[in-house]
Formats: C-alpha cells, structure tokens, sequence
C-alpha cells in the first residue's frame, strides 16, 4: 500500500475511534488506539499516533486529552449534543404518523450520531411499544413525493381516503381523484399534513398525508397563490378542521392568560376588564374541534361574537347533553 494512502487510511480509522467510543466521560488512551489500529490491519506508531490526532485538532476536530489512569484522548464536540439527540429521538417515538418498524430505524440512527456510551444512554430511554403508530409504511415514499412537485413547481393528483366502521377504507366522492397545487408540508397534532390550492374547490385546503394514496406529480405548473402564509394558515386552525373562517371575539378568566397566549401567541391585542375577565378578536376557522375547545374550559372562555359562533356552540352543548339522558 502506497505511503500516503496508508496514512489517509489511517487517519479515517482514528478518527472513526474517537467518533465511536469516546465522549466527555470516556477516552481512549494511545495503547488502545494502537490495538484498535491493528485490529483494523493498520500498524501504526506512537509518534505518527500523535500527528495524526494533532492533525484532526488543525482542521477542527474538538479532541482533547486527559490525564490519569481513566484518561485518554476524547472528541468532546460533536455535530449535535446528547441533549439534542434526546430531543430528536422524543419527537420520533411520540410522533404517530412515524410507524414502529421506521420509528426504531431513525432513532438508531440518531444513536450513531453520538458514541456508543451515549448511545446506549439514549437507548435506554426510548419507550416506543405500546404507543399509537401509524401502519402505513408508504408515507415515506408520498412525503418524498409531494416534496418533489413541490421543488418542481408541478401539481399533483391523488385519491383521499377514510376508515369504515370495518376499519376499511372507503375513498371519498366515489373514488374521485383530487387535483391541487401542493404549497406546503407541516405537522400537526402528531399529523402530517399536506397544505395545497384544491382546483376544484378553488381554495387552500389540507389533507392529511397519510390518508393520500396514489399522488402522481403531474406535468401542469401549480397554480400561483400570493402571499400564501403556512403559518398565517395553520394559526387560523383547530386540531387542523377546516370549516367557515371568520372573526371572533372570546371572553377569557384572566387566570387563563397563558392558555390564550400558548394558543394565539402575544401579538394578539388583550382588551382588559376590571371583573377578572379580558377579551380579544382573532381570525379563526369555526369547527367542532374549536367549539370543544372553548366548551373544556368550563364557561371560563365565553364567545361573544358572531352570533352563529355563539349559537351553533348552544346547539352542540345541548346535543351533548341530551345525548346523556
């Protein structure tokens, strides 16, 4: 083996070491980088040990060395840190459109990412048996999909589907196949969903990409929308139902302050009272979910206006309750 190819060699397996089984708590020391080294089929020695880790460190390898008996060299900075990764491998295993099968391969992956210490550490905190898991393996595949025509600038076709009593499925309107021009991928309520120009509905609307089956890009360029804003449009939604989007004004116990500014954030003007109540105007889209929403605060949010808002609210609470008699 030529010179300079066994020393690029070389020093790809020690920095594969170092990346592996070292951390903030656990080294390597310089006999057991040799030993792993031979290992390999690689014979190295002491001094170009040295030059090698010292040539990592030049082009910006975090490696230091500590003394002592448990001491050893050790790649202290990485791309992401064990906090991080705990974040990211949190949100996989709580995520329901992610199934079991792709949930265990991601977070795998995310423990290689960290050193097998670590990894182990991360590992033994992941619970993801026993929790609701999306069975379709194919919104992989649709998600790469609807990325593609979005970068292509092309609209798509599909089918969209429900479940049946018999746990079924039964594909809407006979069977129709939608047309839309995809604008945009966001997850919500531990859902993927697609954001699109529907073109026979002549609006935006949103599907939930695990219910799309046969998307198929098409040639035609999507339809242009100005001004579209993802979070404009998410923000008017509760739980992601659509339905009549209007202005309403809530009546709110101030102790509720924070609920209201986790839900609408602080760019929302508060109009304060002096009985313990406030009040604000939002632009929001009226649905059975919003109306749950207000009624699982027990009267403490009231809504004042429109009028339909109100009524239709009366209308689902004395279903409700006569449903229990």
């Amino acid at each position: 083996m030529p010179k300079e190819s066994g020393h690029k060699k070389r020093i790809l397996y020690v920095l594969k070491f170092l990346s592996e089984r070292t951390d903030d708590e656990h080294g390597l020391s310089v006999q057991k980088l040799l030993e792993l080294l031979k290992n390999a089929g690689i014979n190295a020695e002491r001094k170009t040990l040295y030059d090698d880790i010292e040539q990592l460190k030049e082009f910006g390898y975090d490696i230091q060395l500590t003394k002592g008996k448990e001491g050893g060299y050790r790649l202290v900075s990485r791309e992401f840190e064990l906090s991080e990764l705990v974040l990211l491998t949190d949100a996989v295993q709580s995520s329901r459109f992610i199934t079991k099968k792709k949930s265990a391969g991601l977070i795998k992956k995310l423990a290689s990412l960290a050193s097998v210490h670590q990894g182990k550490s991360l590992s033994r905190q992941v619970q993801v048996s026993g929790r609701i898991k999306n069975m379709n393996e194919t919104i992989f595949y649709s998600v790469d999909t609807l990325h593609g025509a979005i970068d292509s600038d092309r609209r798509i076709s599909f089918n969209y589907f429900d479940h049946n009593r018999h746990k079924e499925k039964v594909f809407r309107h006979g069977n129709k196949l939608y047309r839309a021009s995809p604008l945009s991928l966001c997850w919500d309520n531990e859902y993927y969903y697609l954001v699109a120009h529907d073109e026979d509905f002549g609006g935006i609307r949103h599907y939930r990409v695990d219910k799309m089956a046969n998307i198929e890009i098409l040639e035609e360029k999507r339809t242009k929308v100005e001004g579209f804003s993802l979070a404009a449009y998410t923000d008017k939604l509760f739980g992601m139902f659509g339905g009549k989007e209007c202005l309403v004004t809530l009546r709110c116990k101030d102790s509720l302050a924070g609920v209201i500014i986790d839900r609408f954030g602080k760019n929302v003007p508060f109009r304060l009272g002096d009985d313990g109540y406030f009040e604000l105007t939002a632009k929001l889209v009226l649905s059975p979910v919003f109306y749950g929403w207000v009624m699982s605060f027990g009267g403490d949010i009231l809504i004042k206006s429109p009028e339909e808002a109100v009524e239709e609210l009366k209308r689902t609470a004395a279903a409700i309750i006569e449903s229990y008699k």
